[in-house]
């Protein structure tokens, strides 16, 4: 193949990371408008936690019964699905008239989510060359915490205007404009070969002796990666309002978090690209322990909390979103969708039971320190796990 990327190969990754930017508004939106639904409803924090973790049951759905339709269906045509049920989603959230409604709305939209991230991963391969294939798949991730950042802008303007139901109903706008977007420019991916074969003997080859233990190394130490992301993604901001930070404030440290995340995935493509995978999540994670435990065990001052904040996003999302090109290294086209989506399925166990674990502890008294270590010690199992991994694609 050759090196350089035609304006078709650039159009497309470019249109996988403003899909990414706009998953990054929809998991995103809950968590900066977590502090006002909890006094809506009269919420404690373990019900919060069950808030966050309906969005994320939904994406790890989307994940295994979505996602791995990109092999059977074409990529192209879980896009549309995806961003129907995302903008269907967001929209009733507008409208949510009870607790209950509402983890049935973030669920809906959860699995549009899941079935589009994955397949992200494998269109951004299939259309970049040799040369750039690594580079463009973790640029794509950036496009994430990008849209959660601007997220941040957004709540900070529209919630004292508007309030926080308005944000999801200018966010499913958003949404269905992709999709339109998509349906009249997206082509297929020249990776999809249309073929008989069912699903179930696709995800058969994922446990084949060619790639058994690959996929179930890969399998646990995504779900660990996720139990400290998802985590910090969804408690951070709470915890700045609960720490007694004014709104405003609290919602820059939630920013700040996501303006780490987006610098570190553009670091983490370039560093891939110059030692590779394995040693470049193993850098960023193990700073990445070392920072939390600071973070959780010192009072800072507000500038110091900022700067500390940005450089755990830097490293956790960073880090973590090494696993996307190493999925998709892994696995060949045939069954790349089918591979990437349940690693990130199963994965996104961990996610769900990160944030709502960590209600459960903070409604106990267990200290802020407490709670940091047990959250950072599973970033350091991802990274043992990786290096476990023996596919020549990762060397």
């Amino acid at each position: 193949m050759k090196n350089s990327m035609s304006w078709l190969q650039i159009g497309v990754v470019s249109l996988c990371f403003l899909l990414n930017f706009n998953d990054g508004i929809d998991v995103l939106l809950v968590s900066f408008a977590g502090e006002h639904i909890m006094k809506e409803w009269g919420l404690n924090n373990a019900q919060l936690g069950y808030v966050f973790s309906a969005g994320l049951a939904g994406m790890t759905a989307g994940c295994f019964l979505i996602a791995p339709l990109g092999d059977q269906w074409g990529r192209r045509k879980v896009f549309l699905g995806s961003l129907f049920l995302i903008s269907v989603g967001m929209l009733l959230v507008y409208f949510a008239p009870s607790l209950n409604a509402l983890l049935v709305f973030r669920f809906i939209t959860g699995l549009g989510i899941g079935g589009i991230l994955p397949n992200l991963a494998t269109v951004a391969s299939e259309f970049s060359t040799d040369k750039t294939r690594d580079f463009n798949v973790g640029i794509v991730q950036g496009g994430w915490p990008l849209g959660a950042i601007l997220t941040g802008f957004v709540v900070a303007w529209v919630f004292p205007l508007l309030g926080w139901r308005a944000t999801f109903l200018i966010a499913s706008a958003f949404s269905f404009a992709l999709l339109l977007l998509v349906y009249f420019f997206l082509p297929e991916s020249p990776g999809f070969v249309p073929e008989s074969k069912h699903s179930k003997t696709k995800i058969k080859e994922l446990f084949t002796p060619e790639y058994r233990t690959a996929t179930l190394l890969l399998w646990t130490a995504i779900f660990f990666g996720f139990l400290t992301l998802y985590t910090l993604i969804s408690w951070v901001p709470t915890l700045a309002k609960q720490s007694g930070m004014p709104f405003e404030l609290a919602t820059y440290v939630g920013m700040t978090l996501n303006f780490g995340a987006f610098t570190g995935v553009f670091v983490m493509g370039l560093a891939i690209s110059k030692i590779g995978i394995k040693k470049t999540m193993t850098l960023f994670f193990i700073i990445a322990f070392v920072l939390m435990n600071f973070y959780g065990n010192v009072k800072l001052d507000y500038v110091i909390n900022l700067t500390l904040v940005f450089f755990i996003g830097f490293l956790v999302q960073g880090g973590f979103n090494s696993f996307y090109p190493a999925a998709t290294r892994i696995y060949p086209a045939a069954i790349r969708s089918t591979g990437v989506g349940l690693a990130m399925g199963a994965g996104r166990f961990g996610a769900i039971l990160g944030p709502t674990v960590f209600g459960l502890l903070t409604d106990s008294g267990m200290s802020v320190a407490g709670r940091f270590l047990i959250f950072s010690l599973p970033i350091l199992v991802a990274v043992f796990l990786l290096h476990k991994i023996k596919s020549k694609e990762l060397s």
